[in-house]
């Protein structure tokens, strides 16, 4: 079976994860990963759920003016995330075409707003597109002008050259404006067409197609099961699975975290259980396959395999920060068949947990995104905004730590009996010489 995968499925996951428009979608959600964890944290801040906490703020900023600090921080991040990785996304594929990163980025947010259907009174820009409900409309749009304005922009017959002794910022400026107003005629073209076809709030429209349906299917239990497993699979084979979803797990699970924060903020139910928090505080301890308790194990039942316990030494401090390239590649887990079985196991079994412990309400769902480098526990805490999701990520850890010890003895047994042949061996051919 592993031939076979290995044979056709490897080199077709491969070329998805090295895929242009996919990487400039990763890159594009990276750069601006700071500013959405500011925001979520501002969020947290303003409305975490502690009553004694409320109370005390208020007394000392004599009512909630000091709220305004963190809905002032979600106004620049959040609630605009979408122009941000119109931008992001749109720079990070011009640079793969060897391009204007910079002008692209530029037009991609003006062919976002050429796009947009105004505010009643037509004069503003719709905050409810420019946030995290815009997201798949900003991906589409910064794909396609980008992919337009980079092609226009190699014609030689759309250059206005400019004299040698123009600064070239200037001289780059002009070399971009034919083909930044034909990309953006398209767009306006695009936004009359809909006009007439009878929706002229195109953003609405793509998001009762798309988006809206995708998100409600990504929100269930099958969905969290069927990218737990896949993310797995694919480590197993030496790709990135965490890298190859991370498009998928941006576009439409951070809709899902900001809509949570919304629920928090305007004191409504929290409507997702899945979330990118979900994955990170409860299921990637450690990083993908919940390699923390990996090492745990390891320590705990693997005192006599060399190779385990050196690699498991190393691997400790970055794992404590869910960076587990070196125990993934070092074991190795990447191709071992001893290890499969606990690497997606571990993280399976910690998604069904995981999501019946908040389903039931044990454990609060996810208000807050939290850096993928939080420490497992500290993570759950922040995550949720309680006590519980620490909690929950400290039963899951144990509860991995369980599932690999098997695993980890049986590696153990082969590795000594490995050595003891080995040995058999070399005092056999010592006996032969004498």
């Amino acid at each position: 079976m592993f031939g076979f995968l290995e044979k056709y499925f490897v080199p077709i996951a491969g070329k998805i994860g090295a895929q242009r428009h996919l990487v400039a979608i990763r890159d594009g959600f990276v750069v601006i990963m700071p500013l959405m964890i500011l925001g979520s944290m501002a969020t947290l801040i303003n409305n975490l759920p502690i009553t004694a906490y409320q109370n005390f703020m208020n007394s000392i900023f004599g009512g909630e003016t000091w709220k305004q600090f963190g809905g002032s921080l979600w106004a620049g991040t959040f609630a605009v995330v979408s122009i941000l990785v119109a931008f992001s996304i749109a720079y990070q594929l011009a640079k793969s075409y060897q391009k204007d990163g910079l002008s692209a980025g530029i037009v991609s947010i003006a062919s976002l707003l050429t796009i947009m259907q105004a505010t009643e009174d037509g004069a503003g820009i719709p905050y409810g597109w420019v946030g995290s409900l815009g997201l798949f409309v900003a991906i589409f749009v910064a794909i396609i002008s980008t992919e337009i304005f980079t092609r226009l922009l190699g014609n030689n017959k759309l250059v206005i050259k400019m004299p040698d002794s123009v600064p070239p910022a200037v001289s780059r400026s002009f070399a971009a404006l034919l083909p930044a107003m034909i990309t953006l005629s398209i767009f306006g073209l695009i936004k009359v067409i809909a006009i007439v076809a009878g929706n002229p709030d195109l953003h609405q429209a793509l998001y009762d197609i798309l988006q809206a349906p995708i998100s409600k299917m990504a929100n269930t239990f099958w969905a969290a099961i069927v990218i737990a497993i896949l993310n797995h699979f694919l480590w197993f084979f030496g790709l990135h699975g965490s890298n190859i979803l991370e498009p998928l797990m941006q576009a439409v699970y951070l809709p899902a975290i900001d809509a949570n924060a919304a629920a928090l903020a305007a004191g409504k139910a929290i409507p997702n259980i899945v979330t990118k928090p979900f994955f990170d505080a409860f299921v990637f301890l450690g990083g993908s396959g919940a390699t923390l308790a990996l090492i745990i194990a390891v320590f705990i039942a693997g005192r006599r395999h060399k190779q385990y316990r050196y690699v498991s030494g190393m691997s400790a401090a970055p794992g404590m920060f869910n960076i587990n390239e070196p125990v993934l590649f070092g074991l190795p887990i990447v191709l071992n068949p001893v290890l499969f079985i606990p690497f997606i196991l571990s993280p399976l079994v910690l998604t069904i947990i995981s999501y019946l412990a908040i389903a039931v309400g044990l454990v609060p769902r996810t208000i807050a995104f939290i850096p993928w480098t939080t420490p497992p526990i500290i993570g759950g805490a922040l995550a949720t905004g309680s006590w519980q999701g620490g909690v929950l990520a400290f039963v899951n850890l144990l509860i991995a730590v369980l599932i690999y010890i098997p695993f980890i003895k049986m590696a153990e047994r082969t590795e000594i009996r490995k050595l003891k042949e080995v040995q058999s061996g070399e005092v056999a051919a010592a006996q032969q010489v004498d």
